[in-house]
């Protein structure tokens, strides 16, 4: 099976899209430290925490 046929079987998995967002040095730089003591990534949490977000205010 080449790469792209591969490719093809992920679906919609494949991340495409970025959020920026801005904020202080200090708060970014304490939440990638916990979230690398705590053995996971910040993309990992912010897409998780967005997840929930979506899934708590879905009806509104």
């Amino acid at each position: 099976m080449t790469a792209v046929a591969k490719a093809d079987l992920k679906g919609s998995t494949k991340k495409n899209s970025q959020l920026v967002l801005r904020l202080d040095k200090d708060e970014r730089d304490a939440f990638v430290a916990l979230c690398r003591d705590l053995d996971t990534s910040a993309a990992r949490e912010i897409r998780r925490f967005i997840r929930a977000f979506m899934a708590e205010n879905a009806g509104t």
